[in-house]
């Protein structure tokens, strides 16, 4: 049994617990229940709730759920848009989120996939500074994949 302040009363049978925390205005809360003999205290327990409830809320606050972001271009990306795109990649990448970069291709730019595999290959050359690939690069349907993480 603790007591309102803080201290320590002692083992206690349940009613003269109840009995107390009443004559304090205060309500008796099973703190380890798995504790043998389990732990009680007397206080507010709404009181308690919301500053259980407040620090909750902070702890989910401070973490950060990453997320995979995508990024699509075309083998034949002009110099100021492939920029613009990286730009926003190490953005990305600064928030801690996983990007997916994906080249399309469409009609006859199918035939000719080694431009997008270049293409690939230096997003990844020029992000290795904030960034490392998660795997080899992919083809997926009429489109090449590379998988980009932050690096610690």
């Amino acid at each position: 049994m603790i007591g309102p302040e803080g201290d320590q009363i002692g083992i206690m049978d349940t009613k003269a617990a109840l009995q107390m925390a009443a004559e304090h205005g205060l309500d008796l809360v099973e703190i380890s229940p798995n504790a043998d003999p389990p732990v009680c205290r007397i206080m507010d327990y709404g009181k308690f709730k919301y500053e259980q409830e407040k620090k909750a809320k902070e702890a989910k606050k401070k973490q950060h759920v990453s997320h995979l972001k995508e990024i699509r271009m075309r083998p034949k990306i002009d110099e100021h848009d492939y920029q613009f795109k990286l730009r926003h990649l190490k953005e990305f990448l600064a928030e801690g989120d996983r990007v997916k970069v994906t080249v399309i291709f469409r009609g006859r730019e199918n035939i000719h996939k080694e431009f997008g595999r270049k293409l690939l290959e230096r997003v990844v050359e020029d992000s290795s500074e904030v960034a490392s690939l998660q795997g080899p690069l992919r083809s997926e349907g009429g489109s090449l994949v590379a998988i980009l993480s932050p690096k610690q």
